[in-house]
């Protein structure tokens, strides 16, 4: 069972995502009651590989509001947790022209924080355009088998 905190949707706009991955995340303690509380934003955070550990950086996690001294840093850079076999995929992936690792999703599953991690190809403006296409041509094909 899975709780929807926040999702990336630009991710899906912007790159093409080839390949997916479930990471936890090193969180402190105000953070999660920070997400219980559905307060994040992925939307501009990028995972990076610091010394070949993998890290989510610019990921909003706003300070606990019932928090004391000891509440975190915002923007703080966050470890993630993968097997070492699917780090040495995502740095492969990485090192390769073009390629960059994009958070997608950040949920609970079972009780624990949980991110999905995309690998994706950025998109060039004639590929949105063409996505943008497809989506208005598959809405108008619905509207049409709807009022028939």
């Amino acid at each position: 069972m899975e709780k929807e905190i926040a999702t990336n949707r630009q991710a899906f706009y912007n790159y093409e995502i080839l390949d997916t991955f479930e990471a936890g995340i090193a969180l402190r303690g105000t953070e999660v009651k920070s997400l219980r509380n559905g307060k994040c934003t992925i939307a501009e955070s990028y995972v990076d590989l610091d010394n070949s550990l993998p890290v989510i950086k610019l990921m909003s996690i706003p300070p606990y509001a019932y928090g004391n001294i000891h509440n975190h840093e915002e923007k703080r850079v966050r470890k993630l947790l993968l097997h070492k076999e699917e780090i040495l995929r995502i740095q492969k992936m990485i090192e390769q022209k073009g390629y960059t690792a994009i958070p997608l999703s950040i949920y609970f599953k079972k009780g624990l924080v949980k991110l999905r991690i995309g690998i994706g190809k950025g998109k060039k403006l004639h590929d949105k355009r063409g996505v943008i296409k497809e989506r208005e041509l598959s809405r108008e094909a619905q509207r049409a088998m709807k009022n028939s």
